[in-house]
């Protein structure tokens, strides 16, 4: 088990710069999930962790140790990957003890302990197998199997389900977060998944454009978003975003609907306003939305539509709802996230 601390951790390539300081701490036992678009530097942050880059200033401490300089081997650091990275012409037995018997691993104390692991991960049976005759989620317990082995005191995971069908990621991902809390092994998680990100981090570290922009538990990025990226990103179906107008407590949209607000934001004349399509109500009496697409999913629909003035709005019901009808719909001001116009900030509410 370790703590990590990460110092001013940046990594350019030249004039490209993937990471723009990365200061954070993670307590014994945690898991961070850390999400975002592709090219934000999330891959390059873990492989600054396992050692596989060298950062370009900053340090990296492993309960306490600093490991900056330290060859990947001797971090002490496992490393789940999104293809599985098995050897073909090894069994699965022989896949999960590599590690341990490069080492120098007691014969008798590899076999223990890779029948323990295979006992954790459901691989009893298939040990005599190779990876070719093994399905994609049997392949990445595999993987985790050779981390887990290790005892090492950290699991860096890259994105691992990447390559699974829908119903084996929701599988997976349940495993793996029962895993790690069994296990209580420290551990970094890289997802581009927001549903992934939301359901295994005991933290989230939200980037966008090399920078981090929040850095909190789940439901706290869900609830506040620190900005209007974050609100779009996290969340499922996406936050609606609505330009207005701000006249002291009030907030206008582009058809003249004013909807009053409980803050005053002095100073920002122009606002975004986000609502989740979950929060916003149906309504016999409110604002006109012209539906153009309707997305049954069973227990909810989704529908989409058009405001007056042609700004775009998604709404959760239950019920089917003919395309080209009107449906009148109501902003709850409590359920409002005012972002600035120009810098896409949360405002205070």
């Amino acid at each position: 088990m370790a703590t990590l601390q990460l110092d001013g951790l940046r990594k350019s390539f030249g004039s490209t710069h993937i990471l723009q300081g990365v200061d954070l701490s993670l307590a014994d036992g945690e898991m961070l999930v850390i999400v975002g678009a592709s090219g934000c530097g999330k891959s390059t942050l873990l492989r600054l962790v396992a050692g596989l880059e060298t950062p370009t200033s900053g340090s990296v401490l492993l309960d306490g140790r600093d490991i900056t300089k330290l060859d990947p081997a001797a971090r002490d650091i496992a490393m789940v990957f999104q293809n599985y990275a098995l050897y073909p012409h090894m069994s699965v037995a022989e896949n999960m003890s590599y590690g341990l018997r490069i080492r120098g691993v007691p014969k008798d104390t590899i076999r223990a302990k890779v029948e323990a692991t295979a006992g954790l991960l459901g691989l009893e049976k298939l040990l005599a197998r190779r990876p070719r005759e093994l399905s994609g989620g049997q392949r990445q317990r595999v993987a985790m199997g050779r981390a887990i082995i290790r005892d090492p005191k950290m699991f860096l995971f890259d994105e691992p389900l990447s390559n699974l069908d829908a119903a084996l990621r929701v599988q997976m991902r349940a495993e793996i977060r029962r895993l790690q809390r069994r296990l209580g092994v420290t551990s970094l998680y890289v997802t581009h998944d927001q549903v992934e990100a939301m359901t295994l981090g005991d933290r989230l570290l939200v980037r966008h454009q090399g920078v981090p922009v929040q850095f909190a538990p789940p439901m706290e990025v869900f609830a506040r978003p620190a900005t209007a990226y974050v609100a779009g990103f996290i969340g499922a179906p996406a936050m609606n975003f609505l330009p207005a107008t701000l006249d002291g407590h009030n907030a206008r949209l582009a058809s003249g609907h004013a909807i009053a607000l409980p803050n005053a934001h002095p100073g920002h004349a122009s606002v975004t306003l986000g609502i989740r399509p979950e929060n916003v109500v149906v309504t016999p009496n409110g604002l006109p939305m012209t539906v153009d697409l309707v997305e049954p999913l069973g227990s909810e629909t989704l529908v989409h539509g058009r405001l007056a003035d042609g700004t775009p709005l998604l709404v959760k019901q239950s019920g089917a709802m003919p395309v080209g009808e009107v449906l009148y719909v109501d902003l709850p001001p409590a359920e409002l996230h005012v972002f600035d116009a120009g810098n896409g900030q949360r405002l205070a509410a």
